[in-house]
């Protein structure tokens, strides 16, 4: 046989399967053409062994050459912050990723290089790896956290060069209150009707023209799903509007939205929608935001607009991009940047294209992107800009400060929040990130198990990284210290035979948000007898989990006292049974109760009643004064002993 022909049956090159054989014991020479077919057929045979054989030399040697390193670089202190990401660890320790993601999945972690680790995880990664690792200082340069970036970026700007961009507005508020609608209106689009629910179920960014200066939209979903969602929005804008409908008033959510537009301090002007309803009562709305929320509108003499609209008939929407532009050119000092400078811009989506690989929609907010250029994430280089495309899917030759764009050209999809630099970076191996599908997953370490705690472990698999984020955030937040949703991986794309196998081993059920499942992972599930449920609407995926988890609440027993009886007379003793008699002395006596026992001022034991008899009559129940009997299993009781009558009552604990 051919050693080329070998060499193809066992899937390797022929110069790999010459250099293996020696190391095996078929010394065949280095320079052989054909091998006899006995040898051949031992080889093919025994092949799983014998790699599985020199897999273990490799890595004996390869811990070896380790422990060399270790020595002659001798404990290096690093410096690290509470949280970091895989990349930024690597190049912390001055190692290959590759080498410092072999070390996370040794100890049980799979994570990708966005993902952030513990300083604890950390620790121990490095510690494995020969260095001493120190946590950083909340204040320290290291502890910075990547929306800073941008802050640092523009403040290095020559202030000549800075020229006045399109404001970044985030539209907030509770669900249904008509956010969607109102940039519907705007927009001259009809977005809602895409949406599953009626909810805007992923973020987006938009672009509208009014007296021919740009405006720059963000809609953030309404859910409270997506509460990560939408403070990443407010971070990345310069205005927010409160939408509040003026028949429903505000409700829990607007109080979240106003509190992440407080700690984002921006200024936001409040939206009252709906007031074309016959409820509408726009005065009762801003009385409530006044004593809720602590806004007093201009008209009541305070300095918040409240700009009353119509999302539906279109009343007031002009009026509202008028004080949007007013409220920028009151901000203008703070809404600038370069458009010369090399393009750096925050990713507000990122998710995978069947057809054209992983995309992401970045927000640019300073310099221009243009096509043909190198995108760079932490250092990191994640491919060049193949094409860009605006919001309505019209492909640009570039993107402008404020401008949100889609990308495509990516090698793999970035982390939703990543910062975006044009530049020169880091080649990443893609070998483990497996090219062309940018399959980003991340595996969590569970903690030790606490046996008290029942679990349902989920894989949850979605088509954006934001709706991951946004339904395991809302797991963590049903979690009770009796049951909780273990999230053991979440990732992108659809479900694949890979995610059947982790869930059998993990005995996990598969949570798949706007993703379907191929047809060989669900011929594999039902072989493995693996659960696989598909959602469009993330309240809808919620709220299963939920029930399921209140099923494994075990409930809580509450005792009710009832009534004490007192022995007279012992009639009847038979075996554990006994019959007798006596008075009712305090609260009532009743059929179905349990029984304890007292005697000389202690509880002795707790009996059964098998009947209640008053008249010589059975009852349900005695009230105190009355004569009766009851026939008694148990030890055998005694006159003047104190029957405790009570009851247990199951409580159902709600999470």
């Amino acid at each position: 046989m051919n050693v080329s022909e070998l060499a193809r049956k066992l899937r390797i090159t022929p110069n790999e399967l010459l250099d293996k054989l020696p190391l095996l014991g078929f010394d065949i020479g280095r320079r052989a053409i054909k091998v006899d077919n006995t040898t051949a057929n031992r080889i093919m045979r025994d092949w799983p062994i014998l790699s599985r054989r020199l897999e273990a030399m490799r890595q004996a040697e390869k811990k070896i050459e380790e422990k060399k390193e270790i020595e002659a670089r001798g404990k290096v202190e690093v410096v690290i912050p509470a949280f970091i990401t895989v990349r930024d660890f690597s190049a912390a320790l001055k190692l290959p990723v590759n080498r410092i993601l072999a070390e996370l999945i040794k100890n049980g972690i799979f994570a990708s290089l966005n993902e952030k680790i513990d300083f604890e995880t950390a620790a121990i990664v490095g510690a494995d790896l020969g260095f001493e690792m120190k946590q950083a200082d909340a204040d320290s340069d290291a502890s910075q956290d990547q929306s800073h970036k941008i802050t640092t970026i523009l403040g290095k700007e020559n202030a000549e060069a800075l020229v006045s961009r399109p404001p970044v507005v985030v539209v907030m508020g509770h669900v249904d209150h008509g956010k969607t609608k109102l940039l519907d209106a705007i927009r001259r689009t009809n977005v809602i009707d895409t949406e599953a629910g009626g909810i805007t179920q992923h973020i987006g960014a938009y672009q509208v023209e009014r007296k021919d200066q740009k405006i720059t939209f963000i809609d953030t979903p309404g859910h409270e799903a997506f509460t990560a969602m939408r403070s990443r929005g407010a971070r990345i804008a310069d205005i927010a509007i409160l939408v509040v409908a003026a028949d429903d008033g505000v409700k829990p959510q607007t109080v979240e939205a106003f509190r992440i537009i407080e700690a984002a301090k921006i200024p936001f002007i409040v939206a009252i929608n709906k007031i074309d309803k016959p409820e509408a009562d726009i005065n009762n709305t801003k009385q409530q935001l006044s004593t809720q929320l602590g806004i007093t509108p201009e008209d009541w003499g305070g300095k918040t607009v409240c700009a009353p609209i119509s999302a539906k008939a279109g009343t007031g929407i002009e009026e509202l991009l008028d004080m949007i532009l007013l409220t920028a050119e009151m901000e203008t000092d703070n809404i600038r940047a370069n458009p010369e400078a090399s393009a750096v811009g925050t990713i507000i989506e990122s998710r995978v294209s069947k057809g054209e690989g992983p995309v992401a929609t970045v927000l640019i907010q300073n310099g221009t992107l243009r096509i043909g250029d190198q995108l760079v994430f932490d250092n990191q280089a994640y491919g060049k800009v193949r094409a860009l495309k605006n919001y309505r899917g019209e492909t640009i030759e570039a993107a402008e400060p404020a401008t949100p764009a889609k990308i495509i050209g990516l090698k793999v999809a970035p982390s939703v929040g990543d910062i975006l630099e044009v530049g020169k970076g880091e080649r990443i191996n893609l070998r483990n990130l497996k090219t062309g599908t940018a399959k980003i997953e991340t595996a969590i370490a569970a903690p030790a198990d606490d046996e008290s705690v029942k679990k349902i472990n989920l894989i949850i698999k979605a088509d954006v990284l934001g709706s991951a984020e946004a339904i395991e955030e809302s797991l963590e937040k049903i979690n009770s210290n009796e049951v909780k949703a273990n999230v053991i991986l979440k990732g992108l794309g659809n479900i694949t035979e890979g995610d059947i196998l982790r869930a059998e081993a993990a005995g996990a059920k598969i949570l798949g948000f706007s993703v379907k499942a191929v047809p060989l992972a669900e011929k594999l599930a039902r072989e493995k007898n693996v659960t696989i449920k598909l959602y469009r609407v993330i309240y809808d995926l919620i709220n299963e989990i939920k029930a399921e988890m209140q099923t494994l609440v075990s409930p809580e027993l509450r005792r009710i006292d009832l009534g004490v009886m007192k022995i007279k007379a012992i009639f009847r003793s038979t075996g554990k049974e006994q019959i007798v008699g006596g008075v009712a002395t305090g609260g009532r006596l009743e059929k179905e109760a349990l029984i304890e026992v007292e005697r000389d001022g202690q509880i002795i034991e707790t009996g059964k009643l098998l009947s209640l008899q008053a008249g010589k009559q059975d009852v349900a129940s005695v009230e105190s004064g009355q004569e009766c009997g009851i026939k008694y299993q148990g030890s055998l009781l005694k006159e003047n002993d104190l029957l405790h009558f009570y009851k247990e009552e199951k409580i159902v604990k709600k999470l």
